[in-house]
């Protein structure tokens, strides 16, 4: 923010104020004077004085909690959508993503990689695929989806490069800019990375009214880790069809919850696009990613498809198709489910008393922290410790705020994942909310 002589009143207040936070005048926690208050002291109207604090949000230096005041964020660059990354040679664990890993896997993909080299088809995977992946991929992946409850004909499923490129696709094809997106309070950081690229508007509200697209995670929520019932489910498909919504449905973890009801897709299956990837399943780094659409909307989505990405990478998809036919997906569900499971009795057991809530089969959880330790505080704090963890500012849908850690299980090793929780558990209970007052800052 640079002052200028010209520059609008606000613009100069927000700049003085964000040069002292920067500068460390006003350190992370420190609650900042009411809009009232503020517009008082530089002789400025209220809405003037909401304009800065809005700028100030916008630059990720402070955030404002209803009923509680404007409070300076921690800089140090561990917390937002995208946190800084700690060195491998600085970091103990890294609690940020699921990078679930099997034991087996890189034997796996060798053995995989020599069966491809010897079937004398290669000039196939070298060509390009058509928007969507080849029929037979197509059909692969819809077969593997019949065990997630999702029925489909081929030609309805398109191959994409992983659940964050389906869920792009989805949401640029049904929601035009400037559209309102319906969300949960709490909700996957990746859509809100979407809505900005898109120039979607994302509203956690009730009032379905206002929106015409719904976001949702019924199988698994992140980062709450909740599983929607099947009643709740049916009310939400007679809302749906009631207001003229499309569901924009995220499964991308739904292969942890085998017994969860029917997804929305099943239950309407005329205005629910279905996205998700095998990333979690197999590896990240093979972006296997697929999207069920609806024959109205097929034509716009696979336009988005080529226009964004063509297709998915030949070889990729054909990793995808083996591994499915030959019963590898399955196996390395049933490994994940299990190391899933240990891995949430190992986080309850260690943080249970402290309020921790995840499903009991998911790879990650939710730690809320009482109101003395702010989550941008407890983030740097574990950085400083070389422990990275999701804090709840990437996951809140303004004006809604929490004050929360998501913690991400699947990558440590299971026998040094206690030992990491009790750093977590006892990270440093020092005040983080330092009070201003009315005191300004020029």
């Amino acid at each position: 923010m640079v002052r200028s002589k010209n520059c609008p009143k606000y613009t100069t207040i927000a700049a003085g104020l964000a040069e002292a936070i920067r500068g460390g005048a006003l350190p992370a926690g420190t609650r900042l004077p009411t809009h009232r208050a503020l517009a008082r002291e530089h002789g400025v109207a209220v809405a003037t004085a909401s304009r800065v604090y809005a700028e100030l949000a916008a630059a990720g230096l402070v955030t404002g909690e209803t009923g509680r005041g404007t409070y300076v964020l921690d800089q140090s660059g561990h917390t937002g959508l995208e946190p800084r990354r700690l060195g491998r040679a600085e970091r103990v664990a890294d609690l940020t993503f699921n990078q679930p890993r099997a034991p087996f896997m890189a034997d796996l993909l060798r053995r995989a990689l020599r069966d491809l080299a010897g079937q004398g088809a290669l000039d196939d995977l070298l060509a390009q695929q058509p928007p969507g992946g080849r029929l037979a991929d197509r059909a692969a992946m819809a077969t593997y989806l019949l065990e997630r409850g999702v029925d489909v004909p081929p030609a309805n499923l398109l191959l994409t490069n992983g659940a964050q490129h389906a869920l792009d696709v989805a949401l640029g094809a049904v929601a035009a800019p400037g559209a309102l997106v319906g969300v949960d309070p709490l909700t996957y950081p990746g859509v809100k990375l979407i809505a900005e690229a898109r120039h979607l508007r994302l509203a956690a509200t009730r009032r379905l009214d206002r929106v015409s697209v719904l976001y949702v995670m019924p199988t698994l929520h992140n980062p709450l880790g909740h599983v929607l019932g099947l009643d709740d489910r049916i009310r939400l498909v007679a809302l749906a069809r009631r207001h003229d919504l499309l569901l924009v449905e995220d499964g991308t973890h739904a292969h942890l919850v085998p017994d969860a009801p029917p997804p929305l897709q099943a239950l309407a299956p005329e205005r629910t696009l279905y996205a998700g990837s095998l990333s979690k399943n197999l590896a990240t780094g093979l972006r296997a990613g697929y999207l069920v659409v609806p024959d109205a909307h097929l034509p716009a989505v696979t336009r988005l498809l080529r226009a964004s990405a063509w297709s998915t990478p030949g070889l990729t998809a054909a990793l995808a198709t083996r591994w499915i036919r030959d019963g590898t997906v399955a196996k390395l569900d049933d490994h994940h489910r299990a190391d899933a499971r240990r891995r949430q009795e190992i986080a309850f057991a260690e943080l249970g008393d402290l309020g921790y809530q995840a499903h009991p089969g998911s790879s990650f959880g939710w730690l809320p922290l009482p109101e003395e330790i702010r989550s941008d505080a407890a983030a740097a704090d574990l950085a400083a410790n070389g422990i990275l963890v999701s804090a709840s500012d990437a996951f809140a849908v303004p004006p809604f705020t929490a004050n929360g850690l998501r913690l991400a299980l699947a990558d440590p090793p299971i026998d040094e994942l206690a030992g990491v929780l009790r750093v977590i558990r006892a990270v440093p209970r020092r005040a983080t909310r330092p009070e201003a007052g009315n005191r300004g800052v020029r």
